[in-house]
Protein backbone atom coordinates (compact mmCIF):
# COMPACT_ATOMS: atom_id res chain seq x y z
CA UNK A 1 0.00 0.00 0.00
CA UNK A 2 3.07 2.26 0.68
CA UNK A 3 4.23 1.97 -2.60
CA UNK A 4 0.96 2.81 -4.11
CA UNK A 5 0.71 6.10 -2.21
CA UNK A 6 4.04 7.52 -3.16
CA UNK A 7 3.23 6.15 -7.08
CA UNK A 8 -0.22 8.33 -6.77
CA UNK A 9 1.75 11.46 -5.34
CA UNK A 10 4.15 11.39 -8.65
CA UNK A 11 0.82 10.55 -10.90
CA UNK A 12 -0.86 14.13 -8.91
CA UNK A 13 2.59 16.02 -9.35
CA UNK A 14 2.62 15.22 -13.31
CA UNK A 15 -1.01 16.52 -13.50
CA UNK A 16 -0.08 19.54 -11.65
CA UNK A 17 2.84 20.27 -13.96
CA UNK A 18 0.33 19.46 -16.96
CA UNK A 19 -2.11 21.81 -15.54
CA UNK A 20 0.04 24.67 -14.80
CA UNK A 21 1.43 24.31 -18.20
CA UNK A 22 -1.53 25.39 -19.90
CA UNK A 23 -2.27 28.67 -17.74
CA UNK A 24 -1.01 32.22 -18.67
CA UNK A 25 1.21 31.43 -15.52
CA UNK A 26 2.97 28.29 -17.12
CA UNK A 27 6.22 29.44 -15.21
CA UNK A 28 4.96 28.11 -11.92
CA UNK A 29 5.23 24.66 -13.45
CA UNK A 30 9.19 24.97 -13.20
CA UNK A 31 8.57 25.57 -8.93
CA UNK A 32 6.05 22.51 -9.28
CA UNK A 33 8.78 19.68 -9.37
CA UNK A 34 10.58 21.73 -5.75
CA UNK A 35 7.30 20.68 -3.56
CA UNK A 36 9.25 18.50 -1.65
CA UNK A 37 6.62 15.65 -2.31
CA UNK A 38 9.17 12.68 -2.09
CA UNK A 39 11.55 14.92 0.21
CA UNK A 40 8.38 14.15 3.05
CA UNK A 41 8.62 10.61 2.38
CA UNK A 42 12.13 10.40 2.18
CA UNK A 43 12.62 12.29 5.36
CA UNK A 44 9.28 10.85 7.51
CA UNK A 45 11.22 6.87 6.54
CA UNK A 46 14.47 8.46 7.84
CA UNK A 47 13.10 9.96 10.65
CA UNK A 48 11.22 6.80 11.92
CA UNK A 49 13.91 4.07 10.78
CA UNK A 50 16.83 5.53 11.65
CA UNK A 51 18.77 8.02 14.43
CA UNK A 52 17.85 11.94 14.56
CA UNK A 53 21.78 12.22 13.41
CA UNK A 54 21.08 9.86 10.32
CA UNK A 55 17.75 12.28 9.51
CA UNK A 56 20.32 15.29 9.92
CA UNK A 57 22.63 13.78 7.79
CA UNK A 58 20.06 13.22 5.10
CA UNK A 59 18.45 16.77 5.17
CA UNK A 60 22.28 18.05 5.35
CA UNK A 61 22.93 16.11 1.83
CA UNK A 62 19.05 17.51 0.24
CA UNK A 63 20.70 20.82 1.04
CA UNK A 64 24.17 20.10 -1.11
CA UNK A 65 21.80 17.91 -3.76
CA UNK A 66 20.51 21.67 -5.04
CA UNK A 67 23.65 21.90 -6.76
CA UNK A 68 23.18 18.97 -9.19
CA UNK A 69 19.59 20.97 -9.96
CA UNK A 70 21.07 24.05 -10.30
CA UNK A 71 23.63 22.52 -12.88
CA UNK A 72 21.00 20.80 -14.89
CA UNK A 73 18.93 24.16 -15.23
CA UNK A 74 22.16 26.48 -15.94
CA UNK A 75 22.55 23.99 -18.74
CA UNK A 76 19.41 23.88 -20.19
CA UNK A 77 19.23 27.53 -20.00
CA UNK A 78 21.65 27.92 -22.43
CA UNK A 79 21.51 25.09 -24.48
CA UNK A 80 17.73 25.63 -25.49
CA UNK A 81 18.67 28.50 -27.66
CA UNK A 82 21.49 26.25 -29.51
CA UNK A 83 19.94 22.59 -29.75
CA UNK A 84 16.50 21.09 -30.07
CA UNK A 85 14.30 20.45 -26.76
CA UNK A 86 15.74 16.72 -26.79
CA UNK A 87 19.09 17.18 -27.38
CA UNK A 88 19.15 20.01 -24.91
CA UNK A 89 17.60 17.87 -22.18
CA UNK A 90 19.99 15.09 -22.61
CA UNK A 91 23.23 17.37 -22.42
CA UNK A 92 21.15 19.45 -18.66
CA UNK A 93 20.46 15.82 -17.80
CA UNK A 94 23.95 14.95 -18.24
CA UNK A 95 25.70 17.67 -16.47
CA UNK A 96 23.19 16.89 -13.27
CA UNK A 97 24.95 13.40 -13.53
CA UNK A 98 28.24 14.24 -13.85
CA UNK A 99 27.43 16.81 -11.03
CA UNK A 100 24.97 14.41 -8.84
CA UNK A 101 28.19 11.82 -9.13
CA UNK A 102 30.88 14.38 -7.95
CA UNK A 103 28.94 15.38 -5.34
CA UNK A 104 28.43 11.77 -4.35
CA UNK A 105 31.99 11.03 -4.35
CA UNK A 106 32.97 14.53 -2.50
CA UNK A 107 29.93 13.93 0.33
CA UNK A 108 31.67 10.20 0.79
CA UNK A 109 35.35 11.64 1.34
CA UNK A 110 34.09 14.14 4.10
Amino acid sequence: MELVVKALAGAVVVVIIQLLSRTKNAHIAGLVPLFPTFALIAHYVMGTQRTMSDLKETILFGMFSLIPYFVYLVTLYFLVDRFRLVASLLGATFCWIVAATILIIVWGKI
